[in-house]
């Protein structure tokens, strides 16, 4: 069985004052900046002597941010090794308790954690950030691994917070940080594939297409990177229809780069260690077909990630070389280490082809341009339709995941034009995440509303994000889970 990261399980509680003083582990209370103390926290309070009533008078959350964590170690009274005092507000919005709840999870260690919640209005966003921030990627570690204890999180409603919807959206997030972090002699193609095809356990129909039938299909594009490699091309698709029969699904397509050399391009020595996450793209949209699955989501969705390795070899693909692709159309390749819009331009026009999807959303690490422009707090979000570029920014800042919405047009079009096939794979230095996605919008059927998501900033990161310690961020698995919901469930 594939090695995965466990999730810290989550069970939620009526407001139980008795059981405060012997909850192992750490206990987190929440307090406003206020200093207020809800029932919960005046039991803390009277258990631990006046030490918490006494933090508050010294002032200690007069300066606090939303988020803050105080903590009183070895609090006398309490079993517990620590108190957490959690600075959030009663009414914080969904995106400010969830950030705060992650402040929690990343204090929290191995042990287990008992959050007093009842005060605030969003407890499941609080635990949910605490889930999401709790997480650390061992799987190539020798020493042994502590099991993960769990949180159990008490509130005035438990009726009203799913602890089954939060470990959904976990396990997807998760599940993604754990591929983009695998080296790639760990996560090759063919691992990679097995890994999708094991989530047939959760419901999905999948099936693996082998490099015969992509042939057969004409794929010459995506073939034409994985040559110089002896792991084998892959194309794998995840079925998910728990909506209305026949009713037309959404497509998620994810480049699946499980290494980039460059190729015969070859990319700098420097820093090329960080190529483990080329298939991020196909990372996310797993991780969100394994959300959708686990919650059972009434809508129809198919993910389709084209898995390739880039490597330099007697067979790869030079540089001048002109490949077809499913589609017809040939490309003349300029720079092999322009390969990811290769893989996706195949399976984005097999998947037209095949579903005849309601709308289209592509994923991809994509370009080094997006960082220069948008650093590694938004992912690039190129579209040819604007309701559905707002409906998926939307999804994203109600999530909390940096998106924003880039240019496009004939200008930066004509500048992939090649004199010896129909297009050339780049367009030069200048505009090269727009030139990126224009070469990706000829391979979008007419009336097919798309978007293509370039998140080689966001997908994993050299610092702690809110939800996430630093490298694999798992971003766009909360979007992408938000847009199914409102735009196929509401």
């Amino acid at each position: 069985m594939s090695p995965q990261t466990p999730i810290a399980a989550l069970t939620v509680t009526a407001a139980d004052l008795d059981a405060i003083a012997e909850a192992e582990g750490r206990v987190a209370v929440c307090v406003g900046k206020d200093g207020k103390l809800d029932p919960a926290a005046r039991r803390v309070n009277r258990l631990t002597k006046g030490a918490l009533a006494r933090m508050i008078e010294s002032g200690a959350l007069e300066k606090a941010k939303s988020g803050d964590v105080k903590t009183l170690a070895w609090p006398a009274g309490m079993k517990a090794e620590a108190v957490d005092v959690l600075c959030v507000e009663r009414g914080a919005k969904p995106v400010e308790a969830r950030k705060a709840g992650a402040a929690l999870g990343k204090v929290k260690g191995d042990g287990p954690m008992l959050i007093l919640a009842g005060a605030v209005r969003r407890p499941e966003e609080v635990a949910l950030g605490a889930v999401l921030r709790a997480y650390k990627f061992t799987a190539r570690k020798t020493e042994e691994v502590k099991p993960m204890h769990g949180i159990t999180i008490q509130v005035a409603k438990p009726e009203e917070v799913s602890a089954a919807s939060v470990s959904a959206v976990a396990e997807g997030v998760f599940f993604t940080r754990d591929l983009v972090s695998e080296p790639a002699n760990h996560l090759t193609t063919t691992e990679f594939a097995k890994r999708i095809k094991d989530m047939e356990a959760l419901g999905l129909k999948v099936k693996i297409l082998e490099e015969a039938e992509l042939e057969k299909l004409g794929m010459g594009c995506l073939l034409s990177v994985g040559h110089g490699s002896i792991s084998p091309s892959k194309v794998a698709v995840m079925e998910w229809m728990g909506g209305p029969k026949g009713e037309a699904p959404l497509a998620l397509v994810g480049k699946g780069v499980v290494f980039d050399t460059g190729g015969i391009s070859l990319k700098p020595a420097g820093g090329m260690e960080d190529m483990t996450m080329d298939m991020g793209g196909a990372g996310v949209v797993a991780g969100a077909m394994r959300t959708i699955a686990r919650r059972k989501a009434k809508a129809n969705v198919v993910g389709l990630v084209g898995l390739v390795e880039n490597m330099p070899s007697d067979r790869a693909t030079r540089p001048g070389d002109v490949v077809t692709s499913m589609k017809g159309d040939t490309v003349e390749v300029i720079n092999t280490d322009a390969e990811g819009r290769l893989v996706l331009a195949d399976v984005m026009w097999y998947a037209q082809e095949t579903y005849k999807p309601r709308a289209m959303i592509d994923l991809a690490t994509l370009t080094g341009a997006i960082i220069v422009g948008l650093g590694h707090e938004n992912a690039g979000v190129f579209s040819n339709d604007d309701d559905l570029s707002r409906a998926f920014l939307k999804s994203a800042e109600a999530e909390g995941e940096g998106a924003w919405r880039m240019p496009m047009g004939q200008a930066y079009d004509d500048m992939i034009k090649s004199q010896i096939a129909d297009m050339k794979n780049v367009g030069g230095r200048d505009a090269g995440s727009i030139t990126a996605a224009q070469f990706l919008l000829r391979y979008v059927q007419e009336g097919t509303p798309w978007i293509h998501l370039d998140i080689a900033g966001v997908a994993s990161v050299k610092a702690d994000t809110a939800y996430a310690p630093k490298g694999a961020t798992g971003w766009g698995v909360m979007a992408l889970n938000r847009l199914v919901t409102d735009m196929l469930e509401g």
